[in-house]
């Protein structure tokens, strides 16, 4: 029996046509595949796991971008709250105790330092002054007695233990002049006030306080008729030097060992889309919450521009380490395989691609650090090269 050779029967033209069909799905030859690469070092590309080659049409539609190396730094993101300085947040008290009598500003307000805030009607500022006026007579009298008797002297009117008598009244008087000025201005009270009132020989009852520092009024318990005590809270006033602002937030204990105090900060908020502050740890917690395993880290803002306001949503970027050159590819040159590896496609022609493994670093600014597996220079897909691995897969399986 004669047996009719295979490629002349209809099967043999079906099945050609089923593996030009499979061949031509996508528009993407047949490819060759070689076995896996281990090595730490880049093997040439005949060498790696396969490759394809791709026909006029294609290559146009796969685009091709050199390995660069650039700049990565590591960073640590975190999601914390403005809050106001407490070591340049200060409460101000009268010196002494009285009734509140005069405010001359409210919360949410900016003062200068030396601004008046609120005045007291103090019993001890009324004593204190009118010892000032009391002993501002007495030297007046004394200084006109011992120019009297300077005169008499000179005409042996008196004795001269007279004279001395009167040189010791009149220094006396002057000291005594001296230190009740002192009572006053210890109050608050300016020169020219205390001149005014030695001159016009009325007392000023009115004790005003005055900001310690420049800042903004961040909280206020005065109200007039109110008895205000030094050291007793709460305080009538607190000013809060808002220049430099603090950001808490609490940190992961995994990203604990990259922290250091002074590593740089840079801080955006949704009130300022674009806008970045920046600062430095000031502050790492002592312990661990045990609930939420996290940690406190409190960073300096420097906000000359009174932005920020407490209670703000921020989200903060710790440096947590040396700026490192790497190479790097764009995102889109990376793909994830179905076993989780990361891979690129890697030419020298344009025109026939090789597969490599790689191993990845940070993704900054829409770039992947390549820690193992490309050198720089070497050129890579970048758009398509997800399309690439489908065809990879498509004909390999």
């Amino acid at each position: 029996m004669k047996i009719r050779p295979f490629r002349n029967t209809p099967g043999f033209w079906a099945l050609s046509a089923l593996l030009l069909a499979i061949g031509l799905y996508g528009g993407w030859p047949l490819l060759a595949v070689s076995g896996n690469d281990t090595a730490d070092k880049p093997a040439p590309p005949s060498a790696q796991e396969g490759h394809l080659d791709l026909t006029d049409s294609q290559v146009g539609q796969i685009r091709v971008q050199t390995v660069e190396v650039r700049d990565f730094t590591p960073k640590q993101d975190a999601v914390g709250n403005i809050a106001f300085n407490d070591d340049r947040t200060v409460p101000v008290f009268p010196t002494y105790p009285g009734k509140i009598t005069e405010i001359s500003t409210d919360v949410g307000q900016d003062v200068k330092k030396g601004d008046p805030l609120f005045a007291v009607d103090s019993p001890d500022l009324l004593q204190a002054e009118s010892t000032l006026i009391a002993a501002a007579g007495v030297r007046d009298l004394t200084a006109r007695a011992l120019e009297r008797a300077q005169q008499l002297f000179a005409v042996e009117g008196i004795a001269k233990k007279d004279l001395q008598q009167a040189v010791s009244d009149q220094q006396s008087a002057e000291g005594a002049y001296q230190a009740a000025r002192d009572a006053v201005r210890i109050f608050g009270k300016p020169e020219a006030q205390i001149d005014r009132i030695i001159a016009e020989r009325r007392v000023d009852a009115a004790l005003w306080v005055h900001s310690p520092i420049s800042g903004r009024i961040t909280a206020r318990s005065a109200a007039p008729g109110v008895l205000a005590q030094p050291g007793t809270l709460p305080a009538p006033f607190t000013v809060a030097d808002i220049s430099l602002m603090w950001m808490v937030a609490n940190v992961p204990e995994t990203d604990l060992p990259a922290l250091r105090l002074g590593q740089p900060v840079e801080v955006t908020l949704m009130a300022y889309p674009g806008q970045v502050f920046s600062g430095k740890i000031t502050l790492i917690g002592a312990s661990v919450d045990p609930n939420t395993h996290r940690v406190l880290v409190r960073s300096e803002i420097r906000d000359p521009k009174h932005a920020l306001r407490p209670g703000m949503l921020a989200n903060f970027v710790i440096y947590a380490g040396a700026i490192q050159h790497s190479p790097a590819v764009p995102v889109d040159s990376v793909v994830r395989e179905n076993d989780g590896s990361m891979t690129v496609w890697v030419t020298e022609n344009r025109r026939r691609f090789f597969k490599r493994a790689v191993t990845l670093g940070l993704q900054q600014d829409g770039w992947n650090q390549i820690v193992q597996g490309l050198q720089p220079k070497e050129m890579v897909a970048t758009e398509g090269a997800v399309f690439l691995s489908h065809a990879y897969d498509t004909e390999t399986h």
